[in-house]
């Protein structure tokens, strides 16, 4: 065994659905608008995006009941509702037909993004890294196995703040469904175990300020609620 000069990080991992066990957190990978009307009031076209990824550190991922502090450098920190991809199984240019085969549970998390930095980033051509892998950036439910081959294709996916419904969508109205996410997302990384997929968000992302209880679910998961403390 290798000796490190300094004390060895700890593992990031994710909770699972029914057990005391946890999964462990490779990287996570995210996708950008893949949902139409989200893609709207982004102010793109869905009909002609390919699309397209991002990352967050692993260690952005927090469990569902934390108390997240508000962001530095930003006045407008926004929620966005995800279905999770948990892989278990790795693989790279991984055909479609048979892209099911690698995962190994699924969750609901929250893709926590500073929106004004991102605005900006954006008009400014630069990357926007800042804007969505800060810390804690990733709140994650606990990861249901797969169960009896059973994968989600529809229902119901909505969040709400302070008990006020601000997204609410389906899964039906994915732009690229998950076969195809994980597929296209091999094409140029290899996948491994441990990595995590935020599949894209619904409609109706507006922002967050200290004090906000923020629930979410997706039909047949456990849900995810995260509270928004004060400012670092």
């Amino acid at each position: 065994m290798p000796e490190y000069v300094i004390e060895t990080p700890a593992c990031p991992s994710v909770m699972i659905e029914g057990s005391d066990k946890r999964f462990p957190v490779r990287r996570v990978f995210c996708v950008g608008r893949n949902y139409a009307d989200h893609a709207r009031e982004m102010g793109s076209d869905p009909d002609r995006e390919p699309p397209f990824f991002f990352s967050k550190p692993a260690d952005a991922v927090v469990d569902s009941g934390s108390v997240i502090p508000h962001p530095p450098l930003t006045r407008d920190l926004q929620h966005e509702i995800e279905l999770v991809v948990a892989i278990g199984t790795g693989g790279f240019d991984i055909d479609r037909e048979r892209a099911l085969d690698h995962v190994w549970g699924y969750g609901v998390g929250i893709d926590l993004t500073r929106r004004d930095l991102q605005t900006k980033a954006k008009k400014q051509g630069h990357p926007w890294d800042w804007a969505k892998g800060f810390d804690q950036s990733a709140p994650c439910g606990a990861i249901a196995p797969i169960k009896n081959g059973s994968h989600p294709s529809s229902g119901r996916i909505w969040l709400t703040v302070n008990d006020e419904l601000r997204q609410d969508g389906d899964l039906a109205d994915l732009i690229w469904p998950i076969p195809d996410i994980i597929s296209i997302c091999s094409q140029s990384v290899e996948l491994r175990p441990g990595d995590l997929i935020y599949t894209g968000t619904p409609a109706g992302v507006t922002t967050l300020v200290p004090g906000d209880v923020v629930k979410g679910g997706v039909d047949g998961f456990s849900q995810i609620e995260i509270t928004i403390g004060n400012a670092i």
